[in-house]
Formats: structure tokens, sequence, C-alpha cells
């Protein structure tokens, strides 16, 4: 016997397709890693994936699966869980902002209309799916893509909205005005 509590099922196919775009998503390095057995080596594959909204919303995840696809999904999903909010002002930065993870070591500047992202490979794509049009960028010390992704990430997470610095700046003035 039917249940008829249940609600009815979309009769649109591309329903999911669309709630599932909401996010753009971007590989951005697949490592073969091995592990040794008794027997030989077992290769596995690693992706690094960012996913964003181009409006404000960034992540970035780090899997592991027996081919590239899963990898890549998986990837996926945990960067869709860890997704951050940055603070844009007027498409670009708030303010200047320097950070280190393990050994990369980032900078991320604002740059005025028309500059145009100036970043390489990782932090550029990572500042697209961000959506940020304009920012100067420079990646110090360690190469390693995912520590300079991590290391963007935290960056983007630790930027102070325009709105709030403005406030705090005018406060410590009204306190210098009282004493």
């Amino acid at each position: 016997m039917a249940d008829t509590n249940t609600k009815p099922v979309s009769t649109n196919p591309h329903k999911n397709i669309i709630e599932e775009k909401q996010y753009d998503e971007r590989t951005l390095h697949i490592d073969r890693v091995a592990r040794v057995v008794k027997g030989g080596r077992r290769f596995r594959f690693r992706a690094l994936v960012v996913v964003g909204d181009r409006k404000t919303k960034v992540g970035v995840g780090t899997a592991k699966g027996a081919d590239v696809t899963t990898a890549i999904t998986k990837a996926t999903d945990v960067a869709k869980k860890n997704l951050v909010t940055v603070s844009l002002y007027k498409g670009t930065l708030p303010h200047e902002i320097e950070k280190k993870v393990s050994g990369a070591h980032i900078l991320l500047k604002p740059a005025s209309a028309g500059t145009g992202l100036i970043a390489g490979g990782v932090v550029r794509q990572i500042l697209e799916v961000a959506g940020v049009k304009n920012a100067l960028s420079k990646s110090l010390g360690s190469s390693n893509k995912t520590n300079i992704a991590y290391a963007t990430i935290e960056a983007l997470d630790g930027l102070v909205p325009a709105k709030n610095w403005i406030t705090t700046k005018n406060n410590l003035k009204a306190k210098a005005k009282k004493d």
C-alpha cells in the first residue's frame, strides 16, 4: 500500500543538476601516491580541488581515491564543507594580508580597478572562484600547491570587512579626543 505522506518526486530531470551547479569547481592538482605493501606498490590518486560561487564563498579540499574521478568527487565534497566567506571591497580585497602555512608564505594585496588578477597558478584559481576581480599576490617560500592553497584560504578568511576597520579607526579617533 502506498504511503500518502510522501512528497511527489520532481518531474524535471535537470533540477538536481541546476542545484549542484551553484558552485564553480576547479581541480588544482592531481598526484599519484603510492603505499608500499609486501607484494609491491598500491597506487591511489590525491586531488586538490577549489570550489566557489564567484561572489564571496570559496573552499579548498583534498582527498584520495582509487581513481581520479573518485578523488575529485571526494575532494569536492570536502571543499564544500570547508567554505569560507571572503570580504570584498569594490571587487578587490579590503586590505593587505600575509599568511604562512607550513613552508608556504602568501602575500595578498588589493589592486585598483582595471588591474585584474596578478597571481600565479593556484592563488589565481582560488581568487577567481572567490569572486575577486582585482588583486596582487606573491607566493614566497615553499612551492607546494597544497600548502599554497591552504595559506591562500587562511588569508582570505582573515580579511576584515572594510566597514569594520573604518568603524574601528573612528572609535580610536573618538577615544583619542576624549583623552
